[in-house]
């Protein structure tokens, strides 16, 4: 499969473009036969990335080399300077398992993917219910202890909330359309899941919601703004962890 990504069909600037073109190029020098699939993931590969996304990517590999990894190192850090580009690096041989073991982020890695070099490694793949809802406790829990902290540490300064904030946007998407997925509701995509289930919550949820993509696109959210917002998405990160719990 061709390596570029044409912008009218992934909402790729062209910079990203070029960016993901010369990485995918160096990873097939660098790894050569060890190579099996390069597969985009996330809001990349919706065209939906924003000033504080990650680049994330999945490199499927026959084997895991030290001198192949060490000539891959250079190329990987210039895009991770430029984009925040972010590889997983799994063995054909392991992917089974890392689906069951990360059940929620294979799940929209599912979702939320472009094959770039290769094949589609991830198709094929399934999870079961148990380790998904087993899963998306821990990451629901997880995700409320780390909210606390990072709203201890840093809301002296409400732009460094207002990252924060944006940075939940990833974990709570994907959580809200796996439990949507795990009541039997059919889901669009991972950001009107969460709008879903926040509107089930009344107008303070939802306007928590709101408030992610504003900070996401601004990096920053009106005076006096951020702090509520946050508490908000911690009662809304523990209703969905209790709702989850509460399934069959």
């Amino acid at each position: 499969m061709d390596s570029s990504l044409p912008s009218s069909a992934a909402g790729m600037t062209p910079a990203i473009e070029r960016l993901l073109t010369d990485l995918v190029a160096a990873a097939k020098q660098c790894f050569q036969d060890a190579l099996r699939s390069i597969i985009l993931f996330g809001s990349g590969a919706e065209g939906r990335l924003r000033a504080t996304s990650d680049l994330n990517l999945l490199f499927a590999l026959r084997r895991f080399d030290k001198p192949q990894v060490d000539a891959f190192r250079e190329p990987l850090r210039v895009a991770n300077v430029a984009a925040r580009a972010s590889v997983m690096f799994v063995l054909e041989s392991e992917l089974p398992a890392a689906a069951e073991a990360f059940a929620v982020k294979f799940d929209d890695i599912g979702r939320r993917r472009r094959v770039l070099y290769g094949d589609d490694v991830i198709a094929t793949l399934t999870t079961s219910r148990a380790a998904k809802k087993q899963k998306l406790v821990q990451i629901l829990l997880n995700l409320t202890l780390r909210l606390r902290e990072r709203y201890a540490a840093v809301s002296l300064r409400e732009e460094q909330l207002a990252v924060v904030i944006a940075e939940a946007a990833g974990p709570l998407r994907s959580a809200a359309a796996t439990l949507l997925e795990l009541e039997g509701r059919a889901i669009a995509s991972p950001k009107e899941a969460l709008e879903a289930v926040a509107a089930a919550g009344g107008t303070g949820w939802s306007e928590a919601v709101a408030a992610i993509s504003t900070a996401r696109q601004s990096q920053s959210l009106p005076a006096g703004a951020a702090a509520p917002v946050l508490f908000e998405l911690m009662a809304l990160a523990e209703a969905l962890r209790l709702r989850t719990e509460r399934l069959a």
